[in-house]
């Protein structure tokens, strides 16, 4: 035995004294930051079967950031144009992006992908959106390989990349980068914020949020913020609660380890609709938008130019005749779009102030020298979502389900715009004078209007010549490869194994010190819905939009390549956009045409599709329920999204409830969506009742309810819903039993054809967000016991 016990010593301290040789070997190469994640090393040495005989070892040496790097605050606002701010000349006062870009570089030649989620995979991957599979918004997702919502491996984003080099990293606010399909509590998650390599995320899924109810995740965890003491709080606002998040995130991060930098993603769902902004800040603008779109627009041009935000001889680009004339409207008509616009400068100013408590907790913290600020303002051009050329009041239900405002109700509601109970958006002319001076908007990644927004880069440990305008040609996916520069971060090769696409942007780094350096982003391409372009060294080529930005059924081309005309532009003496030469220059719009089509067939851009609202049938994508005609949920089972609920559309449907209660309780047994189109089952005050919203509109709310309640003990509740047929959208009959009795039937005119909502969920045995009807608010949980919920559709 004692033999055998010095052979294996003998081969122990032989086997580790190899080993470290390699480790000090292995050692001269670590950390080799192109391969992620990076292991820790450790320096052995000698370990014998006792201490004593044992080497004395350092603890492994874990990854950190690079020396010197610094803290990175990257900033995107959703839908705003690059006339919106005060620092591009608009008319909305953004005092703390103004200070930033004093206190750094205004980049006016800065270029989105013209598109939300599009725009947002670009952002955080450095690639461009088809590579990351993103080339539509993910509830519009097609089975190929640039459309289907699934974000490859290889496509590693900067939360990853900063994680595994030593970075705190966390993402606030809007997200739309989770597919359709995998936005609910049962995942799954590897696509989510925290599964994309983000430690923290606290935000929204989906394309918008209401700001004074949002449906929010605390990582992958559903949580109502709005709620105190179990009722909703009417001081909440989500733009506050975001900064307030962010804020003590940052605090924890210095407060814990002051020498690790972090990496705060930080995108509110401001300006997108609905507009909603606190009374008080509404309150400042009245009046300053009456004299109308168009002359707001001029006006914006004309303080672009006096700013040098724009050059001297640049032209203010037409206005394609599409879009609505302010002396066309009527005055009620000019009433409703003035506030429409005040409400929208409101939510962004409020925005701009909640961003600036953020921006001082950096400078208390003494982190202000060597954080650098991005701050992208806008995802893409603003949005012209609006058909009728006065806004709307409920941007999903005009667009998605044919609701169509009138003029009666919206002067009628109109000091509600901006709360809680409009889910407002202004008209296509106001989007189009915020994307001052280019034409065009958000979808029409053809032209500038819809692609390029105003972007500041703040760093004063860094950038000494402040103040200045760059205004080489940037692009969103330029960002992630300046933050790896700026950290002394190289693009990784390999992460968990998968070899990574390159980036496709390059780094801004080299502007920062040098006004006149030669672009180094000399080509990029653009599509959304089949609208095209491509830049190439100072040289643009773009489609005509064949569909215009507020169709949301636009009716899809045979041939999209061959349908759509080609203009061409020289941007090197042509800033705006507005002089086209294709005529006169064939030959090199030929060449740009076959370059787009070059970068198209290399970036997975094929096959257009110039479909939008069509697409967004969850049966169009993978689907858990596909096959099921039976859905049994039980109580609890909330934030089922959409994309994974059963497909109550344009069908008939059963509900089944089997609930125990004691006499006069109430509470939500099953709902779906909410106040601007949902249905619930119920009880209120005892009394079984169905209610179905087609909008906010009283018109367009029906309740079918029980005239007596439920006695005490178990009963079972049966909802028929008798869809009428012959298309979407049709009426139905609405037929109430229990145990087997019917109690109640009732007509609804209207039905939803689209979507229910881009935010609220189907819930069971609570009701959170907005109600159906303000006959009760939310939260409205069932205050008996719900053994089970079934709903059944038909079969086939």
């Amino acid at each position: 035995m004692k033999k055998n016990f010095l052979l294996t010593g003998f081969i122990a301290v032989f086997s580790f004294t190899a080993m470290n040789a390699q480790e000090t070997t292995s050692s001269q190469n670590w950390p080799d930051r192109t391969v992620l994640p990076i292991e820790p090393y450790q320096k052995v040495g000698k370990i014998a079967p006792t201490i004593k005989d044992s080497d004395k070892i350092d603890w492994p040496k874990e990854i950190g950031a690079p020396e010197g790097a610094p803290n990175v605050l990257l900033i995107m606002i959703d839908d705003v144009g690059f006339g919106a701010s005060s620092a591009f000349g608009g008319p909305i006062p953004t005092p703390n992006f103004d200070a930033l870009a004093a206190n750094g570089l205004k980049y006016n030649r800065f270029h989105t992908t013209a598109v939300c989620s599009p725009s947002r995979a670009a952002l955080i991957t450095g690639r461009n959106h088809h590579t990351a599979a993103t080339g539509i918004i993910m509830e519009f997702s097609t089975p190929f390989p640039g459309y289907n919502s699934l974000v490859p491996k290889s496509v590693a984003t900067i939360g990853k990349i900063l994680t595994d080099n030593g970075y705190g990293t966390s993402w606030f606010g809007k997200n739309h980068n989770v597919p359709d399909w995998q936005s609910s509590p049962a995942g799954p998650f590897n696509l989510w914020p925290t599964g994309l390599g983000f430690e923290y995320f606290y935000g929204f899924l989906g394309a918008d949020a209401h700001q004074f109810r949002p449906a929010i995740m605390e990582n992958t965890k559903p949580i109502d913020p709005y709620l105190k003491d179990g009722k909703v709080d009417e001081d909440y606002i989500l733009d506050k609660d975001l900064a307030d998040h962010a804020i003590h995130w940052i605090q924890t991060q210095k407060a814990v380890s002051p020498k690790k930098p972090f990496f705060a993603y930080y995108t509110p769902g401001t300006a997108h609709a609905p507009h909603q902004a606190p009374k008080e800040w509404i309150a400042k603008f009245k009046g300053k938008f009456d004299q109308g779109f168009d002359k707001q627009r001029i006006a914006t041009y004309e303080n672009q130019k006096r700013l040098g935000i724009i050059p001297a001889d640049a032209k203010l680009a037409p206005t394609p005749n599409d879009y609505q004339k302010w002396d066309k409207l009527t005055p009620g008509l000019k009433k409703v779009a003035a506030r429409e616009m005040e409400v929208y400068a409101a939510m962004l100013a409020y925005c701009d102030y909640e961003i600036g408590r953020i921006l001082e907790t950096i400078k208390d913290l003494g982190e202000e020298n060597n954080t650098m600020v991005i701050f992208i303002m806008g995802d893409n051009g603003a949005s012209a979502e609006d058909p009728t050329g006065y806004g709307l009041t409920s941007e999903l239900g005009v667009l998605a389900n044919g609701l169509v405002d009138t003029e009666e109700y919206m002067l009628k509601h109109l000091d509600e715009f901006g709360g809680a109970w409009q889910a407002e958006h202004y008209s296509q002319s106001w989007a189009h004078a915020m994307n001052a001076p280019y034409q065009w908007d958000k979808k029409i990644a053809s032209h500038l209007g819809g692609s390029r927004t105003g972007m500041v880069i703040s760093w004063p440990a860094r950038i000494k010549q402040t103040g200045q305008v760059r205004s080489q040609f940037a692009h969103i996916t330029d960002i992630v490869p300046t933050i790896l520069e700026a950290a002394n971060i190289p693009a990784p090769k390999s992460v968990d194994g998968f070899k990574q696409e390159p980036m496709a942007g390059t780094s801004l780094v080299y502007s920062f010190d040098n006004a006149n350096a030669p672009e180094t982003h000399t080509t990029q391409y653009f599509e959304v819905i089949a609208n095209r372009a491509i830049y190439k060294d100072g040289w643009m080529a773009s489609t005509t939009p064949k569909n215009l930005p507020w169709q949301g059924h636009p009716v899809p081309s045979e041939d999209p390549v061959k349908d759509y005309k080609w203009e061409l532009y020289d941007l090197t003496k042509d800033f705006t956009q507005s002089n086209n030469i294709a005529a006169k220059n064939p030959e090199k719009l030929k060449e740009m045409q076959a370059a787009f089509m070059a970068e198209a067939a290399k970036y997975k851009v094929f096959p257009f599709d110039d479909r939008y609202i069509d697409r967004v049938n969850p049966e169009n994508r993978p689907n858990l329920n596909k096959g099921r005609n039976e859905f049994v949920y039980h109580e609890g089972n909330s934030r089922i999204t959409e994309g994974m609920a059963p497909n109550m559309k344009n069908t008939s449907f059963t509900i089944t409830a089997e609930v125990e209660v004691k006499a006069g309780e109430e509470g939500m047994i099953v709902t779906q969506g909410g106040y601007f189109g949902g249905l619930a089952l119920m009880l209120q005050k005892g009394k079984p009742t169905f209610s179905y919203a087609f909008s906010h509109y009283p018109e367009h709310k029906w309740t079918i309810q029980s005239p007596t309640a439920l006695t005490a003990g178990k009963h079972t509740i049966l909802l028929k819903f008798d869809y009428a047929g012959g298309g979407a959208g049709k009426p139905a009959k609405a037929t109430i039993l229990v145990d087997g009795n019917k109690v109640a039937e009732g007509d609804i005119a209207r039905t939803i054809p689209s979507r229910f909502s881009a935010d609220e969920t189907l819930d069971v045995g609570e009701d959170f967000g907005t109600p159906i009807t303000r006959d009760y608010d939310a939260p409205f949980f069932f205050q008996g016991e719900i053994e089970k919920v079934t709903i059944t559709l038909p079969k086939g």
